[in-house]
């Protein structure tokens, strides 16, 4: 599977048309062939989350296993599974982004396209930049997190 690294300033028409970039291209179409699935991301930041059809295919299982009794996990299933919308890039890497998605993500002209090692989210810019500029607050560390060296 590829990694998907970096980020990416990206500009989406008024039609809701984005071009994903050269080098993350090549990626989608060397691990998927250019299927994506496109869904909500929960949580605050309100951002979409774009998954490799094959990566998608290994966590759709997962969520639709939760238990739908529980508030929690049937509002995860309804945001993905809910707002999931398959697609393909076409010939010129463009991939067409539904207006609830758009709207979720007050997604507008300016964007911003964040690797995440196997999936990629999609930012507005302007959210995207004051999420960087936010203090992480009083969450706990995870232990995980506690071992890590950068």
């Amino acid at each position: 599977m590829s990694n998907f690294l970096g980020s990416h300033a990206i500009n989406m028409d008024a039609k809701g048309r984005l071009a994903i970039p050269t080098k993350v291209r090549e990626g989608l179409a060397q691990v998927c062939g250019g299927r994506i699935v496109l869904t909500a991301n929960d949580g605050d930041e309100r951002c979409l989350l774009v998954y490799p059809e094959p990566e998608w295919e290994i966590l759709r299982p997962k969520i639709e296993a939760l238990p739908n009794m529980n508030k929690i996990a049937r509002r995860l299933q309804r945001l993905l599974l809910g707002n999931a919308a398959p697609m393909e890039m076409d010939s010129a890497g463009r991939i067409l982004v539904p207006p609830t998605l758009r709207s979720y993500a007050h997604l507008e002209k300016k964007l911003m396209l964040i690797g995440q090692g196997k999936k990629l989210e999609l930012w507005s810019e302007e959210r995207w930049f004051a999420w960087l500029d936010e203090s992480p607050g009083d969450e706990d560390m995870p232990p995980e997190m506690e071992a890590l060296s950068l």
